[in-house]
């Protein structure tokens, strides 16, 4: 399907009024592009380590809406944008007001990205995506072949702090552990611990996507639920949160292994919150952290009573395997 785009240059200052207009013209949806610096709670509500370098604010927006439906009158719907925004710059500077009519192709954006993600390499392990068949695949003599499909949530395994958390696992994991995964986006790494012989594993997130991801990864790689299930919950920010998974559970286990893959700004509030669920030697391996983040996840983990028994890095990256005193 082809779409046609309707751009509209204008101010920052006429963003909302003029997106507000083409909502009252029956413009369903919008895209804004400018270069206003991010807020705190933008930053905040990004959820990401690595800001985005943003060059310096003109004062010009782009607003553009995208039209699908043919029976709509393109050309008069651009004659009513462009009487509504002669009259709007009457009482607002609206900058040029410049409209520009261009087409742009209907792609499936959510599955694009499956071409650049290649089976690869982790020791013994090879990570191969779900629709590339095995044949096409070489194998090696005593490897682990796991298949992940991420879906619409994180982790195919190749970004450094997946690969982090994979070498401690290998080094930790020798075949009767119990593991809980924090923040299991696609299961990669609950799938990777049940392949290296882990008795139970048990998964949690916040976004019930990522739930859905990991059980339907864990059913590709022939994982039985008796050892691995997974819950749709919230570790730090949920008070009921360990009575919510002892329902789930039957009791409130307690783990050798507890791994998130997250971030430095939740793995700091959750090394508050993680030791009930680590058995008294139980081994806590988080990564996801920035190295700018490194000292300050360092204390958090010292604060909270643990003891570091090794850091790793990879690139940028920093990984922490840490045991409670």
């Amino acid at each position: 399907m082809i779409w046609k785009k309707i751009t509209i240059e204008t101010t920052t200052e006429a963003e909302d009024m003029i997106s507000y207009t083409l909502g009252e013209l029956g413009v369903e949806g919008i895209e804004v592009e400018d270069k206003v610096p991010l807020s705190e709670e933008d930053k905040k509500a990004m959820y990401i380590d690595i800001l985005p370098e943003l060059p310096p604010d003109d004062g010009i927006a782009l607003i553009s809406c995208y039209i699908d439906n043919p029976e709509t009158d393109v050309d008069a719907l651009v004659k009513e944008i462009e009487t509504a925004l002669e009259d709007m710059r009457q009482y607002m500077d609206i900058g040029t007001g410049k409209i520009t009519l261009d087409e742009t192709e209907d792609k499936d954006w959510i599955n694009n990205w499956k071409e650049f993600f290649h089976p690869f390499w982790l020791n013994r392990i090879l990570i191969k995506p779900t629709w590339i068949p095995e044949s096409e695949v070489e194998r090696k003599p005593g490897d682990i072949m796991i298949e992940i499909d991420p879906g619409t949530a994180f982790g195919t395994g190749s970004h450094e702090t997946t690969k982090l958390c994979i070498e401690q696992l290998e080094k930790y994991l020798t075949g009767t552990e119990t593991v809980l995964d924090v923040g299991c986006g696609s299961g990669i790494l609950s799938i990777i611990a049940a392949k290296l012989g882990a008795a139970q594993v048990f998964g949690v997130d916040i976004d019930p996507l990522a739930v859905e991801a990991s059980v339907e990864n864990c059913h590709v790689n022939h994982i039985p639920e008796a050892q691995a299930a997974f819950m749709r919950g919230d570790v730090i920010g949920d008070a009921d949160f360990p009575e919510k998974m002892a329902r789930e559970t039957g009791s409130l286990p307690q783990y050798d292994i507890v791994v998130a893959n997250i971030l430095a700004d939740v793995i700091i509030p959750l090394s508050g919150t993680v030791a009930p669920y680590m058995k008294p030697d139980g081994i806590f391996i988080s990564s996801g952290i920035i190295n700018t983040k490194e000292e300050a996840v360092r204390q958090a983990l010292l604060d909270n009573g643990f003891e570091i028994i090794e850091t790793t890095y990879m690139k940028d990256w920093v990984c922490f395997t840490a045991k409670q005193k």
